[in-house]
Formats: structure tokens, sequence, C-alpha cells
């Protein structure tokens, strides 16, 4: 199992494709690496630090010497090693470093102490809930979990969320500090932690998949490797913990949402509004796995949360024909019940939006008026915009035009800018 090329003299610094394939067996193996080596060390912070060194060494000896049988359990002696290394240099009569030599042997190769695939499961669960610890900031949280549980570089992480490499460092660095002064265990936290945690663990992948899917700022209006990577936590997360609701919750809206992806955006980049979608193009087989993950939510027995409110939302578009065929009253409905159960403007302009559909423009002004008189979102694009929408329905064009315009001043994302002015051209 090579798949690496050797130079004539058998050594040659590594290429592209060399990079690539490194990168690709990180990402599928890195969280249960940093897992495995942090439930070997005890120390969180120094496994991530250690799986760092096994990867910039597999980067060095793959291209040379081809990707070992087991690239996952090379990684692993490698850290392993480091780690017998350091404590070594720290204290050669300790303990702790007698114990570990005795399970890695002294020709270095070790067993499978580390690799039981009972307990890797367990692993990636605590690195979820570590990464998402309430004592770190949101930024530090996102950063984190790309870093530990996706596998992704910090260059990587920098450019989803169009900040410089040297910030996301900083934030890592920092989390790990802050995990270490706090003394936060390496272990998957009690049931009584986990449910009392485990909305801090969601709402990381859902910020990371609302950042994909929409993305606040740049060129692009959806960043499809963000959302993707989100996507992909969020099966981990439902595998991992499969009696919690709200974690096959998130899945489902997650899968329902990405499905309208390929109709969002036009042959440019361009969006397109959801009554101009080709819903032909929606994705049938994401749209199958979020209503299977939905109604695993519903089977659980506990009632839908405020994930699995907004997957019915997004269910009840997946299976519509049309926006004229939506069924927008049941719509009205669950983002009642989701503002009573998770209050939030963002929540209470949405219902606005589906009132107005099912009940016309008129019936909606007076909730988003309410949100302005209260100054809700001051920063945001999206009210605005939506009340420039319902004054354009109601014929009242001038009113119209200073909600578009402020709303083109406020919008950070090119695509959705052009969108707002293409109105404002329409009302001239």
């Amino acid at each position: 199992m090579s798949g690496f090329r050797r130079s004539g003299s058998g050594v040659r610094p590594p290429d592209s494709s060399d990079r690539e394939a490194v990168a690709a067996i990180w990402r599928i193996e890195s969280a249960r690496i940093v897992g495995a080596l942090a439930r070997y060390t005890g120390d969180f912070a120094l496994a991530e630090d250690l799986a760092q060194e096994a990867l910039a060494e597999a980067l060095v000896n793959w291209p040379r010497e081809g990707v070992p049988r087991n690239p996952a359990g090379w990684l692993l002696t490698v850290g392993r090693r480091r780690a017998i290394d350091g404590f070594r240099r720290r204290a050669a009569l300790d303990e702790r470093y007698s114990v570990l030599a005795r399970e890695l042997g002294e020709d270095g190769v070790g067993g499978d102490v580390l690799w039981d695939p009972d307990q890797i499961d367990d692993d990636v669960l605590a690195l979820m809930f570590i990464s998402c610890h309430p004592v770190l900031s949101r930024e530090a949280r996102v950063a984190l979990t790309l870093r530990v549980v996706g596998g992704l570089t910090s260059d990587e992480i920098a450019k989803a969320f169009l900040v410089p490499t040297a910030t996301v460092q900083a934030r890592i660095t920092r989390a790990k500090k802050t995990l270490g002064a706090a003394r936060v265990p390496f272990r998957v936290p009690s049931v009584q932690e986990r449910s009392e945690r485990l909305g801090s663990v969601l709402s990381v992948v859902y910020l990371i998949f609302t950042e994909g899917s929409s993305a606040s700022s740049g060129g692009d209006l959806i960043r499809f490797d963000l959302a993707g990577e989100a996507q992909r936590l969020g099966r981990v997360l439902a595998h991992l913990m499969p009696n919690e609701p709200e974690a096959h919750g998130l899945l489902a809206l997650l899968e329902l949402t990405a499905a309208r992806f390929p109709a969002r955006t036009g042959p440019e980049g361009e969006p397109v509004l959801l009554e101009d979608q080709d819903r032909r193009r929606w994705d049938r087989a994401a749209i199958a796995r979020g209503r299977a993950a939905l109604s695993r939510a519903g089977q659980l027995g506990r009632g839908l949360g405020a994930y699995g409110l907004q997957a019915s939302i997004a269910e009840c578009h997946a299976v519509a024909a049309s926006v004229e065929a939506t069924n927008w009253e049941r719509i009205v409905l669950l983002y009642e019940a989701l503002g009573r159960l998770a209050p939030s403007p963002i929540v209470d302009l949405n219902r606005a939006v589906a009132v107005s559909m099912a009940q016309g423009p008129a019936a909606a002004l007076p909730i988003v008026d309410d949100l302005l008189a209260v100054d809700a979102l001051p920063n945001s694009h999206l009210l605005p915009t939506v009340r420039g929408e319902l004054l354009t329905r109601l014929d009242r064009p001038d009113e119209a035009r200073v909600e578009l315009e402020r709303a083109a001043k406020l919008c950070a994302n090119d695509r959705e800018r052009d969108l707002l002015l293409r109105k404002l051209a329409a009302l001239d």
C-alpha cells in the first residue's frame, strides 16, 4: 500500500500529492488518534501536540518509505514514542514513564493497547465534549473542534472564517492553556454533565454549518467544504449519542438544509431565491437521510427540541412541490413553538416571513416593526432585507428602497449584496 513515488536517489521532499495523501488519512483518523493519545497521556493539550508531531514525521517518512499498512497505528506509535521521550527528559525514574514504557515495549513498536476498538467511540466523544467545553469562548470552541475533531489545519480554519492563520493558532493555543488551567479531565462526561453540556457541542457544529451554508462575508454564498465538515461532525455525534433526540434533530436539519445547496446558486455563483429554485436539482438522497434522522429524533419519545423543530420546518420545504404548495400554516406553527422553546430575534424574523407567505405581507409587517422598535439585530442586514421585501409587496416602494439600501450597506457577503442591489434596481 504505497501510493508514493520514489525518486532515483530514494529521498526527495514531499510534493503536493504526498501532502494530499497524508492529509486524507489525517482527516479520517485524526480524532481517534488525538483521543487515544489523550487517554494514554491524560493530557489533552499534550496529545494534540504529539499528534501534530507524528503528522509532521509522516510527511517526511512516508514519501520515502511508502504509506504503512496501518497508517493510524504508525501515527499512534510515533505519538507514544514522542510522549515517552518527553517523560524521559522530565524524569528518568518517573513512575508514569515506567508504566508507559512497559506498555510500549523496549523496541518501540508497541502493542494494541491504544487501539482498543471498544474505546474509540468514547475517545472521540470525549474529544468533542472537551473541544466544546463551557470554559472556552465560542470562537475557541469552533477552532478547537475543527482542529482536533475535524482534522483541519490552522490554515484551513483561517480560510474558512476569513481570519489570519495566526489568529486561529492563537485561539487554539489559548484554548489548550485554558483547558489545562481548568484541569479539564479527558473523559466522557457523566450522564448528567453530558446532558448539561450537549447544547454547547450541538451549537458549535450548528455554528460551523451556518457559516458554511450562508457565508457571513466574502465572495461565495456557500462554503461547501465548511458546511460539509459540519455535516460530517453531525453524523459522528449522532452515531456516538444514538439516544439523544437533539443529536438526530441537528443532523436532520443539516441534511435537509444542505439538500437545497445544488439549486441555491446559479452558474456564476449568484444566489437563487427559493421561489426560483429548480427543485429537481435538490439532493434527494440528503432529503431521505434528513427525514430518517428526524424520524429517529421523534421516535426517542422526548419530543423535538430546537434543532428538531427547525428540521421539521426544513422538511416542509423539502417535501413541497413548489413555494405555493408549501404548508406555510404548519411552518408558522412550528416557528411559534420554536420561539417559545428557544426565543430569539432570528426566529421571530423567520416567523414573519412564514406569516407573510401564509397570510400576506400586511400580517407580517407588525412582527418586523416590533423587532425594529426594540433595535433587534442592529448590525445585521437581515431585518432591513425582510422589511424591504414586505414593503415592496405592499406597494410602498419609497420605504422599501430605504430598507434595502440599509441592508446593502450592512451586508458583508458580496453575493447577497449584489442580490439586494438588483432588488433596488427593480424598484426603480
